[in-house]
């Protein structure tokens, strides 16, 4: 069976940041096609983050950059789909999974609270920070609880995952990505 990894960025972390770099790697480890979305050119700020007309707006253009780049690519139920993503890659990933009903298993780092109109129940693996000053972590917990997702909390990690203290950094992103490779292995 053919598989497919589809990675949607934040408008600010993009393929090579470390999440979504070494996820994809794992995938690709696994047999995964990788297919990297763009969304570079998008003018944001960290503040707007929290602007839901501004999520909505970039929602809008970063779903017409995903059907254009995705058009002739196959992911129908015969081709084995993952989607990695980060942020509002995440909204990105979940909504257009639903718009095109594509069975798609999602691992989403650092979602945005705007998730809980897309994502598919028992269909994930989200972490989030518990630190995170665009998605509240209390906000991110429910929504995973009510979709019945597989979710991990990190503590005192900011919204790319961080603490501030590299040494644990890097102890957490090894954490992550054994979920991660655990998450892949069983698909």
């Amino acid at each position: 069976m053919r598989k497919i990894a589809v990675v949607f960025p934040g408008v600010g972390y993009t393929k090579d940041r470390p999440l979504l770099y070494y996820a994809g790697k794992i995938a690709g480890s696994h047999g995964y096609e990788l297919v990297h979305m763009d969304f570079s050119g998008i003018k944001w700020s960290k503040e707007q983050l929290k602007d839901k007309d501004f999520l909505l707006k970039t929602l809008d253009h970063c779903l017409e950059r995903a059907n254009t780049a995705l058009a002739n690519t196959d992911l129908s139920d015969s081709v084995s789909v993952l989607f990695i993503s980060k942020s509002i890659g995440t909204v990105v990933a979940t909504a257009y999974a639903k718009q095109y009903g594509i069975n798609a298993k999602q691992i989403c780092f650092t979602p945005l609270e705007f998730i809980d109109r897309f994502a598919e129940e028992k269909n994930g693996l989200i972490f989030y920070g518990s630190s995170d000053p665009y998605a509240d972590p209390d906000v991110i917990a429910k929504i995973c609880c009510e979709k019945h997702l597989t979710v991990y909390r990190i503590a005192d990690a900011d919204h790319s995952l961080e603490t501030g203290d590299v040494i644990k950094d890097i102890s957490n992103l090894e954490f992550v990505m054994s979920k991660v490779k655990e998450f892949i292995n069983i698909l």
